[in-house]
This record gives structure tokens, C-alpha cells and sequence, in this order.
């Protein structure tokens, strides 16, 4: 048994499985540490990744050389573009996905990775060295020590979770599986700062014990898309591909809120017995009835687990009421009145700690060549999940190969963004991404992620050189495009019936495509159906490409604003702060700026600029003291 290696990862959820992947392809040899073989990749809530904002987030994963995106598209049995009738900067790929097969594609990923090893066992404690400043290790449950130059905890749930269920408290880590103790403690002894969460479940039913008639129907997208960049990844593109499985749509009502709040008096939530904050935006059934009191119904939808199961789970409902309440509100639900219960709903509370002790490269302040990410950072979701553990995974590999750090910048991506939030800011509830957090977002479209970080990538050694050249083709192809459209024009009797058909105001004269794409409600795809010339020339190249090119024509004025702007911000994350500028020495500094920063130790003039409290004053002095 080997008990030596380059990188120990412990939990193989989202972020365990992206970390172990992305090290393991740079070249590392990785140890993948799980309480669970049969548990890798669970999908603990909702089957479904992507979604606003979090969908953008799968894509950078795919560019990045990520797993994500091609086990998604994969295990897929419904996709859907959300935000199409919102401009670029908001439409989000999410799928629908069955459950089993997803984790089972993940498996069978990181088992064909001849750099990953498994180790089936809790991890009780880590190794330290004995300065205190590097972790050498792990010890795992049933005593077996495994040496390494670097440890990426993902400890999702796990670390001393407490299962609530009405007045009954279990402690685990995920329903049926044991928690996680001895990491906190540890942890928490060398000076780490720890808190407490919650995350939430609903019950899964039984699908053969609902009447769908008394439902909304909610299918796929007519032509249905993919998250990774690659071809041949979804099950609904080609000669064999599958027709979509259709999610479903109900509401609760006043009589099933007038159950739910039969069982608060044994709610864990509203008798304190639970000290964590729950995510804000995903809140409980319980909490949402009465935060929203004024409410009569909430919306529900019936989401199937997958392709040969008959199990669903009623995203919304998420609740840690007592099973006699759940089942009796669950029955008063329109084509729920049969309901049959799999398992109830639940809360679970864990430790998680600040991510503010954590570095950009998610590498924590006080020990050297151990990281932190996914929930035990404080977020809650599938994809920030990996997105952290892919970024720790790269990082840590680069560490122990003394080389440059990966940092993306908020300008760069969706995953620059979270980390970059939760790095400076820190978080006290569980962090969700959203579009609204992303002050570039016409820049970080889902569109355009393999344009933005193949070549990162690619350099890195992660993304191959088939992807960098689709990339290539894709800019030259957008490029041939837009040149056509700007120097290329249409011909009035050509088009005026189309655009009167729209509402658009006729052509006087010969105009250039560019000019005429500018208008509210035409797209490139509408004028070639009507004008040959135009179709002739778009014939040769692909719908994505396309599409590229006719966002970047549309919205030109406003991505070169933005990009002004960026570069802007870029000029100041290019003013790299040493880790031992002394603070103290800066007189004309505030106490509460000096405090600040001493916390915080900004890696660079923008991120001091992001730490709330800091204002324009303060940058300003740095800024002189730097020599700028």
C-alpha cells in the first residue's frame, strides 16, 4: 500500500472529485480519501446542475479542463437555456439530471485516471509539521497515516453534522451516512476561526403515487444545448438521441400552510436548535411561509431523479418539520393528494470556516500547503462547490511544483468572482453565486468561457490542444462574420417585408447587415432566412459560432465599455502587495484600515479596495507608500 503522496484529497463530492481530477491531470499523484466508495459525486440535494449564474460557472469548469460540464451533459434527461428572453449576460444552461448515473460517471472518470488513488475511510485528524506552519498529512479513522506535500480538505457537510428531523437529532453527515469529527477540533486548536451552517432537503416521493394531470407540464428546450464545449457529450444531439423527461409544476396553498404550522412548535429551526444560518435565497418551506406571509401559495416543481427510477424530489419544499406534518401537508398539494414518501425531508447543520483565513488560492494564511474548498468555505451548491475544488486542485499542484499560482480575476470569470468574494469579504450565511455579484457580466457569458479560459488552460497543461484549436477556429470564424456584416450590405427589396414583419422600419437605401442586426427583435438567424445572399455565407459555419459573432455586433458598445472598465481594474490587481508590508508603519492610516488590512492581508491594491470598511482614502495612501 502506497502511503506517500504529492496531493491527499478528503471528500469526494463535487469539489473532492474536481480537486483529485485537476491535480491528478497536471501530474500529481493524488490520493482521494472518501467515508463513502459508493457515495463519490452524490448528488446530496437537487438532480440538477447549472442554473442562473451557476450555469456560467459549469462552463468555466469545461474550458478549464473540468469534469463538470461533460458528466452533466452526459447524465442529462432534460436541458434547458434559462434567461432567453433577457439579454446574453443572463442566459444560464442548467439540466436536469439522473442522479445515478452522474455520480457513477464521475467514478468511472477518476478510475481511469491512473494518478488517482482511493482510500475508503473517515480522516480524523491531519498531519502537522512540527513548527506548526505545513501540513505533512492525514490520519484517517482507523489509524492509517497518509504522507503528502500538500491536503485539500472538501468535507462538504460532514465536519461534526447534525441531521434534525422535527424534535429528533442524528448526527451525520448526509441521511445514512456518519458525520465527520476530529478535523474542527484540530483545527480550531491551531487558531482557526469555525462556525456553524445549515442546508436543508425535501422529502423524495414516490412518482407512480402523483397525478400529473393536475400539474403544470415543464419540458426541455425544443433543440436542447450542452454545457461542455465538446462534442458528442448530450444524450439529445445526434442519431441515437433521447426525447427529454418533462419536470413538473404545482403550488402549496393556505391549507397546506395551515398544516406546516401545526408542526412548528417541534420545529429544530424556530426552537433554536439550530445555531447555523440556512442559505438566504433557497430558505425552507417553513421559513418561507412565514417570511412571505402575505403569500397564499408557493411555487413547486416535481423533478424526476432519473431515467429509471420513479423517485422525485419537490425542489422548494425543503423542510425539517416532523414526517406526520410533512406527509399530511404533502397530501393536500394539488396531484399530491396520493403522495407516497421515499424519505422525509431535513436540516443539517455543520462547521464550516471564514474563507477570510484562506489566501486567493484557496491555500489557508496560517498553514502552508493546505486548502480548503467547497462548503467547508461557507457556499452551498453544486458548482461553486467545484469550481473551489478545481482552483485548489491546480493550485496545490502548482505549490509543490514551485510554480506561479492560478489567481482569476473577477474580470476573468464567474469562479474569480466567488473566490474573490469570499476571500475578501467573507461569508456568515451560505454564498450563492448570482449574476448580480458579477460586475463584468456582459463579459462572462456562458458563451464565450472556452474564449476566456481555454488558452489559461491549455497552458496549464489541462485543456488539450483540440480544444485550444476549436477555440481558434471559433475567433477566427466570429471574426470572419463580423467583418462580412460590417463591410457587406442588404438590399431594400430584399428584406423590407421581413422587417415591416417585426415592426422594423423599411430600408431607403442599400445597408450594411452590421446596421440592420442593431435593431431591436433581428437576429443574423432571421435575416438569412430571408435574404440568400447572407445564407449563403453563414452556411459554413456552426450555430455557436454564429451566435458568438451576433452578440458581440449587437452589444459592441456596451463590451467595450465594460472592457474599459476592466482594464481599469486590472491596472490595480497588477499592484501586488508583499506579505510583509507593515501597516503599522503608515501613519496617516486609520486604526480600522490598519486593523483591516493586518486581517485581511490583501494580495493586491484591488482586493484592498474590496474589503468592506476601506474607502478611496485609504487606497489612495496605500497607493502613495507603494510608490504610485
Amino acid at each position: 500500500m502506497q502511503s506517500s503522496y504529492d496531493i491527499i484529497v478528503v471528500g469526494a463530492g463535487h469539489a473532492g472529485c474536481e480537486a483529485a481530477a485537476a491535480a491528478a491531470n497536471m501530474g500529481s499523484k493524488v490520493l482521494l480519501v472518501t467515508m463513502n466508495m459508493q457515495t463519490i459525486a452524490q448528488m446530496s440535494c437537487n438532480p440538477a446542475m447549472g442554473g442562473i449564474a451557476k450555469g456560467q460557472i459549469v462552463r468555466e469548469i469545461d474550458a478549464m479542463g473540468g469534469y463538470s460540464g461533460i458528466i452533466s451533459d452526459k447524465s442529462a434527461i432534460q436541458f434547458r437555456m434559462l434567461n432567453r428572453s433577457k439579454g446574453p449576460a443572463m442566459w444560464s444552461p442548467r439540466t436536469q439530471n439522473d442522479r445515478m448515473m452522474f455520480a457513477g460517471l464521475w467514478r468511472e472518470t477518476l478510475e481511469q485516471n491512473v494518478n488517482v488513488d482511493f482510500w475508503q475511510d473517515m480522516v480524523r485528524s491531519l498531519i502537522i509539521s512540527k513548527d506548526g506552519k505545513r501540513v505533512e498529512g492525514v490520519v484517517t479513522g482507523m489509524g492509517v497515516e497518509f504522507k503528502a506535500k500538500a491536503v485539500v480538505l472538501t468535507n462538504g457537510t460532514f465536519l461534526n453534522g447534525i441531521i434534525h428531523i422535527g424534535e429528533k437529532q442524528i448526527g451525520g453527515g448526509r441521511t445514512g451516512e456518519s458525520a465527520s469529527i476530529g478535523i474542527t477540533e484540530q483545527l480550531v486548536q491551531m487558531g482557526f476561526e469555525s462556525g456553524r451552517m445549515k442546508t436543508g432537503t425535501p422529502p423524495r416521493i414516490d412518482g407512480r403515487s402523483l397525478d400529473y394531470s393536475k400539474m403544470e407540464t415543464q419540458g426541455g428546450d425544443e433543440v436542447a444545448d450542452k454545457f461542455s464545449y465538446l462534442d458528442n457529450t448530450s444524450p439529445f444531439i445526434g442519431e441515437n438521441s433521447k426525447k427529454q423527461v418533462p419536470c413538473h409544476v404545482t403550488y402549496t396553498n393556505k391549507n397546506v400552510h395551515d398544516i406546516l404550522k401545526t408542526g412548528f412548535e417541534k420545529s429544530p429551526m424556530f426552537q433554536g436548535r439550530i445555531q447555523g444560518l440556512g442559505p438566504r435565497y433557497c430558505p425552507s418551506i417553513e421559513d418561507k411561509i412565514t417570511r412571505f406571509s402575505e403569500r397564499e401559495r408557493h411555487q413547486l416543481f416535481v423533478e424526476p431523479e432519473g431515467w429509471n427510477t420513479v423517485e422525485i424530489y419537490v425542489n422548494g419544499f425543503s423542510t425539517s418539520l416532523p414526517i406526520d406534518v410533512q406527509q399530511k401537508a404533502l397530501e393536500l398539494i394539488p396531484g399530491f393528494e396520493r403522495a407516497k414518501m421515499f424519505r422525509p425531508g431535513y436540516a443539517i447543520e455543520y462547521d464550516y470556516f471564514p474563507p477570510t483565513q484562506l489566501n486567493l488560492t484557496l491555500e489557508t494564511k496560517l498553514v502552508d500547503n493546505l486548502y480548503f474548498a467547497g462548503q467547508i468555505n461557507g457556499t452551498t451548491g453544486y458548482e461553486e462547490a467545484a469550481c473551489q475544488g478545481m482552483m485548489a486542485g491546480i493550485n496545490a499542484h502548482l505549490k509543490i511544483n514551485e510554480a506561479k499560482p492560478l489567481i482569476l480575476n473577477r474580470y476573468e470569470a464567474y469562479i474569480g468572482v466567488l473566490i474573490d468574494d469570499l476571500v475578501t469579504k467573507g461569508t456568515d450565511e451560505p454564498y450563492r453565486m448570482f449574476t448580480s455579484r458579477a460586475e463584468y457580466r456582459l463579459l462572462l457569458r456562458q458563451d464565450n468561457a472556452d474564449i476566456r479560459l481555454t488558452p489559461l488552460s491549455n497552458a496549464l497543461g489541462l485543456a488539450g490542444n483540440e480544444r485550444l484549436e476549436r477555440v481558434n477556429q471559433k475567433i477566427n470564424g466570429y471574426n470572419k462574420i463580423i467583418d462580412y456584416f460590417k463591410n457587406t450590405s442588404g438590399e431594400p427589396s430584399v428584406l423590407n417585408s421581413f422587417l415591416e414583419s417585426v415592426g422594423s422600419a423599411p430600408l431607403s437605401q442599400k445597408t450594411r447587415y452590421f446596421n440592420i442586426l442593431s435593431r431591436p427583435n433581428v437576429l443574423a438567424k432571421d435575416i438569412a432566412l430571408n435574404d440568400q445572399q447572407l445564407s449563403d455565407f453563414l452556411s459554413v459555419y456552426d450555430n455557436e459560432t454564429i451566435e458568438q459573432a451576433e452578440i458581440l455586433m449587437k452589444y459592441e458598445g456596451y463590451i467595450e465599455r465594460e472592457k474599459e472598465s476592466a482594464d481599469k481594474q486590472s491596472r490595480l490587481e497588477d499592484l501586488v502587495i508583499k506579505p510583509d508590508f507593515n501597516y503599522d508603519s503608515i501613519k496617516s492610516l486609520g486604526a480600522e484600515a490598519i486593523e483591516k488590512f493586518k486581517k485581511f492581508m490583501p494580495h493586491t491594491i484591488g482586493q484592498a479596495s474590496r474589503i468592506s470598511g476601506i474607502n478611496p482614502a485609504d487606497i489612495s495612501v496605500l497607493l502613495v507608500y507603494l510608490g504610485r
